[in-house]
């Protein structure tokens, strides 16, 4: 099994110095978005003591340069703390915080997405929007091939993987079970996970988040998934197909709803979001994947449980169409929506406040309203 060197390393020797004291001090983690806006980043400093909100960690800087977002001439990035998680990697008293990026004249980082994001929920938090977003991704080997696969073949046909049980069936459940409990001790709004129909392939489910909350999470559950794999010595992949073939690709559905879509009849709230949201396909699909779309033309087929790029579709429990409405939700008359669109390396940011936009802002057509003076 190809995995990494580090993960090879003594462990036993490794916690006989996690386990000393710090005398009162705090090891605080920064944790941001890099220029691929994929990627994340992180680096540590010392407190005198422990931050009780976000407000009492201090800003800090790092190199863009080495982080694709600035030149070498002009490098210094500004890291401007917006939520604290406790740390599930160094423990109690210990933090991991979410940043912003901003530029050297403190304007916002290219792949800073969360300020604009932010100033739009701030504008509709009367409507109280919730989402929940389904994080699909793929394990792989430290050589790319996915984890626990044939070295020089493929396993059998999809069928019995998804929400598998059994050695033969699953694959990396201990590194699932990990990230599990680690989200749930840094204080991730993480509400499941399963097996899913490609072999290597999971899922977890973070939510419900109203606003901002739910890209800030899912951001830290992302870095945490991600800092798990490298101690069991894999990799995480968010690619949206990263096996061409007969294979399901890897998505971030988004389930959606406003206060008056989960009061009792609204159903009718929800097929006009539908609605709204069929007229302005093209604009969605622009920014639910990092490349405008190209990352998704690769996903979204019309097979293996897609919609087509190239149509906008909605129906009562299909997993074929742009927008399921759950059949839950259809005998209730209340309730929420799915957007099944968005590619599993999408920005969440990106992708609630697109929604956000068409949904309770009423905008149409490719353009968006500068909401920055309003």
């Amino acid at each position: 099994m190809s995995v990494s060197h580090s993960s090879k390393l003594n462990k036993v020797v490794r916690d006989q110095y996690m386990r000393l004291p710090q005398g009162g001090r705090v090891l605080v983690t920064y944790v941001w978005i890099d220029g691929s806006g994929e990627g994340v980043r992180c680096k540590t400093r010392t407190m005198d003591q422990e931050p009780k909100c976000i407000e009492d960690v201090p800003e800090w800087n790092f190199d863009g340069s080495s982080t694709d977002q600035a030149e070498g001439s002009n490098s210094d990035m500004f890291l401007i703390p917006v939520r604290m998680f406790r740390d599930p990697f160094c423990l109690d008293p210990n933090k991991l915080v979410l940043c912003e990026v901003l530029k050297y004249n403190r304007k916002n980082a290219e792949t800073n997405l969360r300020n604009i994001c932010k100033k739009v929920m701030d504008l509709v938090k009367d409507s109280h929007p919730w989402f929940g977003m389904e994080q699909e991704y793929t394990l792989l080997g430290i050589n790319g091939h996915p984890y626990g696969w044939p070295d020089n073949g493929f396993p059998g046909p999809q069928g019995p993987y998804y929400c598998g049980v059994g050695a033969d069936k699953v694959y990396g459940r201990d590194i699932v079970e990990s990230h599990y409990k680690a989200c749930i001790y840094a204080g991730v709004k993480i509400c499941g996970t399963n097996a899913e129909v490609m072999p290597s392939q999971w899922e977890f489910q973070v939510g419900p988040c109203e606003g901002i909350e739910m890209g800030d999470h899912l951001w830290m559950a992302r870095f945490i998934l991600h800092r798990v794999c490298e101690d069991f010595g894999v990799v995480a992949t968010l690619d949206p197909k990263p096996m061409t073939g007969n294979w399901n690709g890897a998505g971030c559905h988004t389930n959606y709803s406003t206060e008056d879509m989960r009061k009792e009849g609204g159903l009718k709230c929800i097929e006009a979001a539908i609605e709204k949201l069929s007229k302005r396909h093209n604009y969605h699909i622009c920014v639910y994947d990092p490349r405008g779309g190209r990352d998704n033309s690769r996903r979204l087929t019309g097979h293996h449980e897609t919609s087509s790029i190239f149509e906008f579709s909605a129906g009562v429990a299909n997993r074929g169409a742009s927008i399921r409405i759950p059949r839950q939700v259809g005998q209730d008359g209340c309730g929420y929506f799915e957007d099944r669109r968005p590619a599993a390396n999408c920005d969440p940011y990106a992708v609630t406040e697109a929604i956000v936009r068409t949904t309770c802002l009423n905008e149409t057509g490719m353009q968006t309203t500068d909401y920055a003076d309003k």
